[in-house]
């Protein structure tokens, strides 16, 4: 097995010992056992356990987001980013990539490495994020009034935000989603209007926001 296998062994079997065992019972056994290599390796390739669970975030994050690339950049308005956000979720949910994160996201408090490389995964995440929203925004009515960088960031906060809720309450996620379905729908319709009311949209938009950093 070449050095490239094993680490490739190691990083899959961190994210699946993730998902099976909690952050707080993965160990360099638990992984070993998963990857079914001798634990020794992790050592002699990574460091530390925490080392190769750093790594695997990332890995882990590089492999989701390069599955679901060729999608986002053919997403053509934010309504189509929303319900591309819902299909996403189902597909990782089923597939345990969301009670991998949320094992990430529980070990990051107490973890001193896995903080940054948690920070690092969801950032390739919001890089892609912010391509579609800078794509789709761009002469619309809300072209120049939304920051394309923090509204991916709320993006990506949101739907992670709606997928450890999900955890204690099924229900009141799917209703959010609907609920971010709903809006995206009105900012449909906002591309919709004629150029005449495009910039009425715009003019208020833009005295309500000077308003609201005055007030």
């Amino acid at each position: 097995m070449s050095a490239d296998e094993t680490r490739r062994k190691l990083l899959e079997g961190a994210l699946r010992s993730l998902v099976e065992q909690g952050i707080a019972k993965t160990s360099a056994r638990s992984v070993a056992a998963a990857a079914g290599v001798n634990q020794g390796l992790i050592f002699y390739h990574f460091g530390s356990v925490d080392e190769l669970l750093a790594a695997a975030c990332r890995y882990g994050a590089e492999q989701r987001v390069a599955r679901h690339r060729e999608r986002l950049r053919a997403v053509g308005s934010l309504a189509e980013l929303l319900a591309f956000g819902r299909e996403m979720h189902a597909e990782e949910r089923e597939a345990g990539h969301v009670a991998v994160l949320g094992q990430l996201l529980a070990g990051a408090q107490t973890h001193q490495r896995l903080a940054p490389a948690t920070a690092a995964g969801l950032d390739l995440w919001i890089e892609e994020i912010e391509q579609v929203l800078r794509r789709v925004l761009a002469g619309g009515p809300l072209d120049g009034l939304a920051d394309p960088a923090g509204l991916a960031r709320a993006v990506a906060a949101s739907f992670i935000g709606m997928e450890l809720y999900e955890g204690v309450d099924p229900a009141g996620a799917g209703a959010a989603l609907d609920a971010l379905e709903h809006l995206g729908g009105l900012l449909a319709a906002l591309d919709e209007l004629s150029p005449v009311a495009q910039k009425a949209v715009r003019y208020t938009l833009r005295r309500k926001g000077q308003k609201g950093r005055t007030a």
